[in-house]
């Protein structure tokens, strides 16, 4: 018998049993779908913090809130940032509020408040969609694939129990077979771990400067004739 032949990670892949070749396909769909989010995260991610910095510049840098607010709508949906909605939400419920007759300063304020609050929750949701199954798959397939190794262990025992003497050769590629299937758990789980305390502390961070600018911005529109 030829071990080095055995041994070969396509051939050790081809003759594994059923369940362990279930395994590796799911944990090689996993791996793939992971690399899709962590990449569509990334550029996601990238983005928010580009127009977040250009739309604090140009906030800081321009006094006219109604301008602001002009150039910020006559933008596409897509092509606004998340820090430039919040702003446009908080605007559009402040001018309408105070065209309300019987509406004092507080309940103004009150209500600008409550519109940024809202759209910040939608913009949080939209950046941390697919983060929790980056988490999921970083958690739980180590554990999948270490199913796939036991099952293939058991299965390379099971076969020495109708060999008289056992050798190296008869061995190993059970072995070795049941250990590729940890080997993809492990692939697909430390990129997505990696990728998920990244994007998450990266999130973490631009929802602080939405809070930030949420409080500013109320401290201006308050100071507004």
């Amino acid at each position: 018998m030829n071990i080095l032949q055995d041994l070969s990670f396509f051939h050790l892949i081809a003759n594994a049993s059923l369940l362990v070749q279930m395994v590796m396909g799911l944990l090689l769909f996993v791996s793939l779908m992971s690399w899709w989010y962590i990449f569509q995260k990334m550029f996601a991610v990238r983005a928010a913090m580009r127009q977040t910095r250009d739309f604090e510049e140009a906030f800081w840098n321009n006094p006219n809130l109604v301008t602001l607010y002009q150039q910020a709508s006559s933008k596409l949906r897509h092509d606004q940032g998340a820090l430039e909605q919040i702003f446009a939400a908080g605007f559009t419920e402040y001018v309408k509020l105070k065209k309300t007759h019987g509406v004092d300063s507080a309940a103004v304020m009150d209500g600008t408040r409550r519109a940024m609050r809202a759209r910040f929750q939608r913009e949080m949701d939209h950046l941390e969609s697919h983060l929790s199954f980056l988490a999921t798959v970083g958690s739980v397939s180590p554990y999948v694939g270490l199913l796939g190794t036991v099952w293939g262990i058991m299965n390379a025992f099971r076969g020495l129990s109708s060999v008289g003497q056992a050798t190296l050769a008869q061995v190993a590629p059970g072995i070795a077979e049941a250990l590729v299937a940890t080997a993809m758990g492990l692939f697909a789980a430390i990129p997505a771990v990696v990728a998920y305390n990244r994007y998450a502390r990266d999130i973490d961070r631009l929802a602080s400067r939405f809070e930030s600018f949420s409080e500013e911005f109320s401290n201006v529109l308050q100071r507004q004739p």
